[in-house]
């Protein structure tokens, strides 16, 4: 099997795992950074920070391919010339076009970090973990020109525990994405794998978050759903609570539910670097670790003067 993979971060350092372990010859990997980077920055950019990607590409003398789009025609032209079999997308920003998808003998696949149809769109770690899932996982789906309609070729599940953030369950994933990945390989080399249609009545998309979902609502959300927006953010984006005209940044491993009881969005105690709300449903949340939004050194200081009463 030829094999062409497009993507980046862990998703692609777990594809190009997983294509090696199948024994699939890696004709070349596209990295998002040359969509991202002009040429001379993306030198100083692998300079100095290489990429677990870009490492991996090095050590088993993988080309690392040049276009500066996936959707140009040298880019086709290249896959035509390679005859390539297989061209596996993990974590790609743009939409491809039908002249590319329907290029390779056996087709494109996406990698999509979730149990399709459920949970389409951009950031399914964040989102799974928002609405309260107890399990996710890993599809790898035929592409066409829609965003994750495709049918399915393979799926995993993952676990989701009860303190697991985004960094956790991206983790797992693109972890079982590299095992599943080798095993696909593997049955697309021996032509034993089915294409199945997806159940379109189970689709449900998300789109991206906005500013406003960054700042914890405690008059609206529970205890409960409070604490899973404030896991299902981490790594990506900061969560904030608000006091008046000051925002804290609130730390994702050290926010937990309080003995306290209050009103919707009252404040019930303080400590340092620490605040207790009492969120929509009575119980109260505990944050622990939080910063001061700009000025950080000041935390301990600003929660010492504030009035709770």
């Amino acid at each position: 099997m030829k094999v062409v993979i497009i993507g980046c971060g862990d998703m692609l350092s777990n594809l190009i795992r997983g294509a090696l372990l199948s024994g699939a010859e890696i004709v070349g990997v596209l990295r998002y950074e040359r969509l991202r980077f002009s040429p001379f920055r993306l030198f100083f950019h692998d300079f100095l920070k290489s990429s677990t990607e870009l490492t991996l590409m090095k050590k088993n003398k993988i080309k690392d391919l040049s276009f500066k789009s996936a959707n140009s025609e040298e880019f086709r032209q290249f896959l035509i010339k390679q005859n390539v079999d297989i061209l596996l997308v993990g974590t790609w920003k743009e939409k491809l076009k039908k002249n590319i998808i329907d290029v390779p003998v056996v087709g494109t696949v996406n990698v999509h970090p979730s149990l399709l149809p459920k949970y389409r769109g951009p950031n399914p770690y964040l989102q799974t973990i928002l609405h309260g899932e107890n399990k996710s996982g890993v599809t790898f789906h035929l592409m066409d020109e829609d965003f994750d309609t495709g049918a399915i070729l393979a799926q995993k599940e993952v676990e989701i525990l009860e303190g697991d953030t985004g960094k956790e369950l991206k983790n797992k994933t693109v972890f079982q994405a590299r095992l599943l990945c080798a095993d696909l390989l593997e049955k697309l080399a021996s032509g034993l794998v089915i294409p199945l249609a997806q159940n379109e009545a189970d689709a449900t998309y998300f789109h991206n978050v906005k500013p406003i979902d960054m700042t914890l609502d405690f008059y609206n959300e529970t205890a409960d759903e409070i604490l899973r927006r404030i896991r299902a953010f981490h790594p990506w984006l900061p969560v904030y609570l608000q006091y008046k005209t000051v925002f804290f940044k609130v730390n994702s491993y050290k926010a937990e539910k309080s003995e306290l009881q209050g009103n919707p969005g009252e404040f019930l105690a303080k400590d340092k670097d620490s605040l207790t709300v009492a969120a929509k449903d009575g119980c109260g949340i505990k944050m622990n670790g939080l910063r001061l939004y700009g000025c950080p050194l000041l935390t301990r200081l600003v929660i010492a003067l504030m009035k709770l009463g």
